[in-house]
């Protein structure tokens, strides 16, 4: 492997173990061979979420512009040019060996792009739509590396896992987000529990949720759990080699859900975080899982 092209996968690997704890775990048990794609397609996502997140000192038309020109060579170098980027190459490689989607990328930057001016969501359709980009299409990404015996088969519930996750981080990162003057919950979800922005606000500044915030955490907890368990028939559907890393990820990502519910449902007290012995604790269980187990309990139903 040419040197450029190695350190661009280095530069992703490096991302994936920095930002993505869980996910780098359970990406530890899949065949070595196939890791470096899975850190190639984090590292992407990552850096384009970094453009439009990581950048508080640069106004909203140039982050704009930066996420504009990243695409662009992004672009470029699917058009065969050689791009001139730390991490590219990498996810470039990785598309052309798996003859991957590119509509899935195309989609994913569009939702970037998004939340350089969106700063709440309506309705839960409304945040479908920006997460089937930002999430759904990530879902998809992935299952030419993990090699279903039936991918059109596949591609919903890898939809779906992509959702879960993404409502898991928006669950748990809901101060966070709200420092960026964003709110992933919908609209309607906070007007049906009575909850307001400057609720929000006053929950994570006191680091303490009310009782209707906890009540409306509960509620996309709940909801959350229906995608899991929409999700859980793909797994035994991958490649038995790609199972473990899956199943892994499924209940790690799951478990911060379980820490939120220990908390009471108040995120705004302490980060919702898996500890590390029962982190390892799950990818040992899941590695030893054999092919073709189903996957986890049945998802709670909201009244």
């Amino acid at each position: 492997m040419e040197p450029a092209l190695a350190a661009a996968y280095a530069r992703c690997r490096a991302l994936h173990r920095r930002h993505g704890r869980s996910y780098y775990l359970a990406t530890r048990l899949l065949p070595s061979w196939k890791r470096r794609h899975v850190h190639a397609l984090y590292g992407f996502t990552r850096y384009a979420d970094e453009i439009v997140d990581r950048t508080d000192g640069l106004s909203t038309a140039e982050r704009a512009r930066r996420l504009r020109d990243w695409a662009d060579r992004f672009v470029a170098g699917l058009a065969g040019a050689r791009v001139d980027d730390p991490l590219l190459p990498a996810v470039l490689h990785t598309i052309e060996v798996f003859a991957m989607d590119r509509g899935d990328f195309v989609t994913f930057l569009r939702s970037m792009a998004m939340d350089l001016d969106v700063r709440d969501y309506a309705r839960y359709d409304d945040l479908l739509s920006y997460m089937e980009g930002s999430a759904a299409a990530i879902g998809t990404m992935m299952l030419p590396i993990l090699e279903p015996a039936d991918r059109a088969l596949a591609r919903e519930p890898a939809r779906q896992l992509g959702l879960a996750f993404q409502l898991t981080n928006f669950i748990r990162d809901i101060g966070e987000d709200l420092d960026r003057d964003r709110v992933y919950l919908p609209r309607a979800d906070l007007d049906t529990f009575g909850v307001t922005r400057a609720d929000l606000r006053a929950a994570a500044d006191r680091r303490a949720a009310s009782p209707p915030i906890r009540a409306l955490v509960a509620y996309e907890v709940e909801r959350a759990r229906e995608h899991y368990a929409a999700a859980a028939p793909g797994v035994p559907m991958l490649a038995p080699a790609s199972q473990a890393c899956i199943r892994a990820a499924f209940h790690l990502y799951g478990g911060i859900l379980d820490e939120v519910q220990r908390a009471g449902h108040d995120v705004f007290a302490r980060r919702a975080v898996v500890p590390n012995r029962r982190r390892l604790a799950v990818a040992v269980r899941c590695l030893l899982t054999p092919p073709g187990t189903p996957v986890g309990p049945p998802a709670a139903r909201r009244p």
